[in-house]
């Protein structure tokens, strides 16, 4: 079976939606021969949503980490060929990864980012219009786009999804406290091809607690946008790119040794 991991960063005391994330998970409806592993990845000291993530395979930090921290830590325990980022207030509708998978088996892309509509308080839908075409998006076309428009992206980051190897090859989640998501959208669309979707499959939750509008790091509401724009000037002027058109699957396990840095019994 080939796999796709949907990886979740949670923090217990906002994580208000996180039954309804979990059953939207439950009710994907997959192609054959695929299958779908949920990694829960908890933050925070006092580890508590063990019990409300039936089916995931659950971790904690044991300490708080941050939401990228948090994120990659999840990454290092997936196994899917493909990954899809799952905020623990987000829905996935039914056809999410069977359409998104159908995507990275037509097209040569590296990424993708499938559209949503915000989900309001009352339950109501908004739909979201696009800012970028949809289809094929050529590498650096997003990160211009929001270069013209002082630092504001056409895509969500949240909705991101990646094969894995490139995820992982370009660090995965950007090490910031605020706009991880959008550091890992820019190396990614920066560097390699990949694909706008029309279809909405997943669901924006907008709701009082939700981080954007709780900052846990006040006065830092343009850094994360601030270090996008430089990660992605910083990269164009270095003329790199991925030359593999689709990477082939590789293993997620490594073998470790002793760490031979580390004394003699500490």
């Amino acid at each position: 079976m080939r796999t796709i991991s949907v990886i979740t960063a949670a923090h217990a005391p906002s994580a208000h939606y996180l039954a309804e994330t979990a059953r939207s998970v439950a009710a994907q409806q997959l192609p054959p021969g695929w299958a779908c592993e949920w990694l829960v990845q908890e933050d925070g000291e006092a580890p508590a949503l063990a019990d409300r993530v039936g089916g995931a395979r659950y971790a904690c930090n044991g300490a708080r980490l941050g939401i990228a921290a948090t994120r990659n830590l999840a990454l290092a325990r997936a196994t899917g060929e493909l990954v899809q980022n799952l905020d623990h207030d987000d829905v996935l509708l039914p056809h999410a990864l069977a359409t998104l998978i159908t995507r990275f088996e037509e097209h040569p892309v590296h990424w993708a980012v499938m559209s949503a509509d915000d989900l309001l308080p009352d339950g109501t839908r908004r739909p979201f219009p696009p800012d970028l075409p949809h289809g094929p998006v050529p590498p650096g076309a997003v990160n211009r786009w929001a270069e013209e428009r002082g630092g504001n992206w056409p895509l969500h980051g949240g909705g991101l999804a990646a094969r894995a190897e490139t995820l992982r090859a370009l660090g995965g989640w950007t090490g910031v406290p605020v706009d991880d998501e959008l550091g890992a959208l820019v190396a990614l669309s920066e560097l390699t091809p990949g694909w706008h979707d029309h279809a909405v499959t997943w669901l924006y939750r907008k709701h009082p607690a939700q981080t954007t509008n709780s900052s846990l790091y006040p006065g830092l509401e343009h850094t994360g946008r601030r270090i996008a724009l430089q990660r992605a000037k910083a990269l164009r002027s270095t003329g790199l790119r991925v030359s593999v058109e689709r990477p082939a699957t590789g293993s997620h396990e490594v073998a470790l040794g002793p760490n031979i840095r580390q004394a003699p019994g500490s």
